[in-house]
């Protein structure tokens, strides 16, 4: 712990005020002492983890609150000092950032992905508001990910999948290289330790041919700055092992088919002289099709600029050779982190701004997103997805995820553009709205001032998180009335497919629970934000059907308790195994008859509801409420109602022959109906009245004999 705080201690007073100093060394001291006793996995003091993110963070040149925050940042989580005690020591800055970084408190979650989800949108929430948030926080992560050793293996491979997951996603989508690499190195090692290991022994097997070749490059390039009269700076830079790993598996390589395990980097002094280079190169050697990449004039959405191009040399070894300014090296290098570290005379908060304009547009796009799990998810598919490159007619670049649509280009564009949309070209041409869209497309969205909006379909389409986003606050906002309606009926129908009640179920205690997991206010807020699709059916009815199964275990009625297996008789000539004086029915969804396989469904209020074993809506039942039943053996015979569909030709005097049939076997019908569909065939349901399954094998039978008439099976209602 000395060595540590000694080397932070040198560092801070190399490269702060000696205002800034003092208070970073005080933060230091406040630190130790707040953490006094406390011990790490590893047995270390746990002060040694905020001293080394503050050292991470020092190494990139953030500014003093930021330090201080780091270093406090545990402090109000783990020991028993308050916000307030941050506040009054170090002022609201600080105090904000250690909010941000700070877990929730614990509170009820139903699982542990809730709990994790809630906390990272909690971070996206604040990063929104100050950058820093996160750039401790991926600083917190490296210093963990580089003493994971001490931790168990399922920890292990559970922070591994994270920080590959979201953590290195997120320093890439911030351009900061050096901690995305660092942490895809690390969780390989710890994902896939074997491959690893194997990785590692075969780089530095080959690593004396590739130096050797690399100076030999770097020696032909510099006589090409010379020759040019241009000043710059070249070195070689080896790939990191992740990225090796992922050629391998992806495209199926082996370790001797990948070409570029090192890419040489040539540095100037301004763009022109970038594409001047470029130029010589290829005079000088050939250029590999498909391998010249010009991000200087379409830079990656997390601010990199360079060119790429690959070139077979003279020595008969394809190299990667990467051309960027000085400003350009900084940015790729650091990234975000480049605005503290290379601090200009200018004030350039407007282009910080600029470049962290994509948090603002998933908070925008995301936050109509109530439930946490769906925003992570959400926020995944953000940092996941690969680019499209596309194009204004004016020539604007516009990045879309790949596999987008022109929804996506034109909500891009704006909400009101979207909203409005009735059509796209693509290179000129008229295209469908589903039109995958290349890179390189040249895109016009066709828009009418008359149009009602975006049909809800589009979601379907659509396939950037985006555009979903901005169609369902489209929903929200101009149709609050259908979207209340719908919601409600799409509720009560998943309740009504479950074997429940809407009404029943939604007792005042589901409903406070309910309104308290997703902040509604109101029962019609509840319906409205089912209705546009941002909360999904099946977390309100799991939830509450859940409230009220526990609510029965622990107010079971008399007629619900368990005793001694005895046969209940009824008028409907059914014996449940079970029970005692509760009314026994036959489901009209499925119409059971005798000789059918049958199941009893306890339903609270309602009795017992008998089902055919085959019908859809036992599987979707809770299985502790389902109850055996079987047929009374009787020779009495009681008439049952079945449905059966008959699927024929559309021949001349079809019904006719049908009716004609049952009436000659003296079978009651209870109703009737024909139709025919696309391709005009005869569809015909009709309900019948039988005693038993011979009773309709016979009517079966009978009507397979009319000509026409193709096949005939049982229907569910």
């Amino acid at each position: 712990m000395k060595d540590a705080a000694t080397k932070l201690k040198l560092s801070v007073e190399e490269k702060y005020s000696q205002e800034e100093c003092e208070v970073i060394l005080r933060a230091l001291d406040f630190a130790i002492k707040a953490h006094d006793g406390q011990k790490r996995v590893s047995g270390e003091d746990y002060v040694i983890h905020p001293i080394l993110v503050a050292q991470i963070l020092v190494d990139y040149d953030l500014d003093e609150s930021t330090i201080v925050a780091a270093l406090l940042h545990d402090v109000v989580e783990d020991t028993e000092y308050k916000i307030e005690d941050i506040i009054r020591e170090y002022g609201e800055e600080v105090a904000t950032l250690v909010e941000g970084v700070t877990k929730l408190d614990k509170i009820n979650f139903t699982s542990k992905e809730e709990e994790q989800a809630e906390n990272f949108r909690k971070i996206f929430i604040a990063m929104a508001k100050d950058i820093r948030v996160l750039l401790i926080k991926l600083a917190d992560r490296l210093h963990n990910m580089r003493s994971l050793k001490a931790l168990s293996r399922p920890r292990q491979i559970a922070m591994a999948t994270e920080t590959l997951e979201i953590y290195a996603k997120l320093a890439g989508r911030l351009g900061i290289s050096k901690i995305k690499s660092e942490f895809d190195d690390l969780c390989l090692k710890y994902l896939n330790p074997e491959k690893y290991q194997e990785i590692v022994e075969l780089v530095n097997a080959t690593k004396e041919d590739r130096q050797r070749l690399v100076g030999l490059v770097v020696d032909q390039l510099q006589t090409i700055l010379k020759e040019s009269n241009i000043t710059g700076e070249i070195f070689g830079r080896p790939k990191h092992l992740y990225s090796i790993y992922k050629k391998m598996t992806d495209k199926n390589l082996t370790f001797d088919e990948i070409y570029d395990l090192i890419a040489v980097r040539v540095i100037v002094n301004s763009i022109d002289e970038c594409y001047e280079v470029l130029g010589k190169i290829h005079n000088r050697w050939k250029p590999i099709p498909g391998r010249i990449k010009d991000y200087i004039a379409t830079p990656k959405p997390n601010m990199y600029q360079s060119l790429h191009t690959t070139v077979v040399t003279n020595y008969g070894q394809p190299f990667e050779i990467q051309i960027r300014t000085h400003e350009m090296h900084k940015t790729a290098e650091y990234g975000i982190a480049a605005h503290w570290k290379y601090k200009e005379k200018k004030d350039v908060s407007g282009s910080l701004d600029e470049k962290l304009s994509w948090i603002r547009e998933i908070m925008e796009e995301e936050g109509d997103l109530r439930d946490s799990v769906d925003f992570l998810t959400n926020i995944k598919g953000d940092l996941y997805t690969a680019e499209t490159l596309v194009f204004t007619p004016r020539g604007d670049v516009i990045s879309l995820p790949a596999g987008s649509t022109p929804i996506d280009f034109a909500y891009k564009i704006h909400s009101a553009v979207g909203n409005k949309m009735t059509g796209a070209l693509v290179n000129t041409k008229m295209v469908p709205i589903s039109y995958e869209l290349k890179t390189g497309d040249v895109v016009e969205v066709i828009t009418n001032p008359n149009s009602k909006g975006p049909s809800w379909d589009w979601i379907k389409i659509c396939k950037s998180n985006g555009a979903k986003a901005k169609i369902r606050q489209f929903y929200k906002k101009e149709m609050k009335e259908e979207n209340i309606k719908r919601g409600k009926q799409l509720l009560e129908t998943e309740a009504k497919r479950r074997g429940f009640a809407f009404s029943e179920i939604m007792s005042k205690e589901a409903e406070s629970a309910v309104f308290k997991k997703f902040s509604f206010t109101n029962e019609d807020e509840m319906f409205a934000a089912v209705g546009y699709g941002a909360i999904r059916v099946n977390q309100i009815i799991l939830k509450i059907i859940d409230l009220y199964l526990k609510n029965i275990e622990k107010n079971k009625p008399q007629e619900f308790a368990t005793v001694a297996p005895k046969n209940v008789n009824n008028d409907i000539g059914v014996v449940v195994k079970g029970s005692t004086d509760l009314l026994v029915k036959l489901a009209r969804c499925c119409s059971p008859v005798p000789g059918d396989d049958i199941v009893g469904f306890i339903s609270r209020g309602r009795g017992i509801t008998i089902h055919r074993k085959d019908c859809p809506n036992v599987k979707g039942m809770e299985q502790e409420r389902l109850i055996e039943a079987n047929w009374r053996t009787s020779t009495e015979s009681k008439p049952f109602a079945v449905s059966i569909q008959i699927m024929a030709r559309n021949t001349n005097g079809l019904l006719v022959e049908i009716t004609s049939a049952l009436s000659s076997l003296k079978t009651q019908i209870l109703s009737f109906n024909a139709r025919t569909d696309k391709n005009n065939k005869a569809i015909v349901n009709i309900s019948i009245q039988i005693t038993s399954l011979s009773d309709l094998e016979t009517v079966k039978r009978k009507l397979m004999q009319i000509n026409g008439i193709e096949d005939i099976f049982r229907a569910n209602n």
